[in-house]
């Protein structure tokens, strides 16, 4: 086994390198899913878990990659995260004007993603527990009933097209005390790929964990929801090697006894 792969996958077992961040914890409940379910009424049961309140910062990425070279631009094997790979940073220990330290990074692939959380003690989110959070507002567990604030998540995204993300922590937090799910960037899941039409290679023994109407995440039972069809289809665009400008992420943990 090549001694870099040999090293992702040792860092299960690393201590945690991270920077100190904030998690909060999400009680479990019942939700329906935007998306095309077995049934349009079934109810996904969530666990309770811990969320980060903010997305992975170039500040913390950075912190990272200094602890773990083979993560760093120019050292990482291709196939974990390929050209574009922080490519708004300067250099690979320097983030640069267009990548401040208070901004979420992006550019990252779900591998690089997954490494981080897990050298945080950590994992990325599965898609219905991002989904779950996503649903509240300020006020409301799930608000994605109020036309407003649809068109106001939709028209965030829709300017912000082709910049990228600001600096994080610039809306309010919602009922579970999390900033910035909806308005500021999309973010990797850990069953991303379950998400595809159909189940494929992208991630190497990945099933279809999400149980959608004729194997297709594309097809929504609420056709309200927008601005998460874009994000369902920007992320079902991307092999997890890939790397976006407005790609990013945010990690989870699992409670105990949970």
């Amino acid at each position: 086994m090549p001694a870099r792969i040999a090293g992702w996958l040792m860092l299960l077992a690393l201590a945690p390198v991270a920077m100190a961040a904030d998690y909060v914890a999400i009680p479990g409940g019942h939700f329906v899913s935007a998306l095309a379910v077995d049934s349009a009424a079934a109810r996904i049961a969530i666990k309770p878990f811990a969320m980060r309140v903010e997305p992975v910062t170039n500040a913390e990425y950075l912190h990272f990659v200094r602890a773990y070279p083979d993560w760093q631009r120019g050292q990482v094997t291709p196939l974990f995260a390929g050209s574009q790979y922080l490519a708004a940073w300067r250099d690979p220990l320097t983030p640069g004007p267009d990548a401040r330290p208070d901004q979420p990074v992006t550019g990252v692939s779900w591998f690089a993603a997954r490494a981080f959380c897990a050298g945080e003690q950590a994992r990325l989110p599965s898609w219905y527990e991002w989904e779950y959070v996503a649903a509240a507002d300020a006020s409301r567990r799930d608000a994605r009933g109020d036309p407003a604030r649809n068109q106001q998540i939709l028209g965030a995204i829709l300017a912000s097209t082709g910049h990228l993300p600001g600096r994080i922590g610039q809306h309010p937090a919602n009922v579970f005390g999390v900033r910035d799910l909806n308005r500021l960037l999309w973010e990797w899941t850990g069953d991303y790929a379950a998400m595809f039409p159909n189940a494929d290679a992208r991630v190497a023994g990945a099933g279809p964990s999400l149980a959608l109407c004729g194997g297709s995440a594309l097809a929504f039972a609420d056709k309200s929801q927008f601005a998460l069809m874009m994000r369902v289809a920007a992320l079902t665009a991307l092999q997890p090697a890939d790397a976006a400008p407005r790609v990013g992420f945010r990690c989870v943990r699992d409670l105990p006894g949970a």
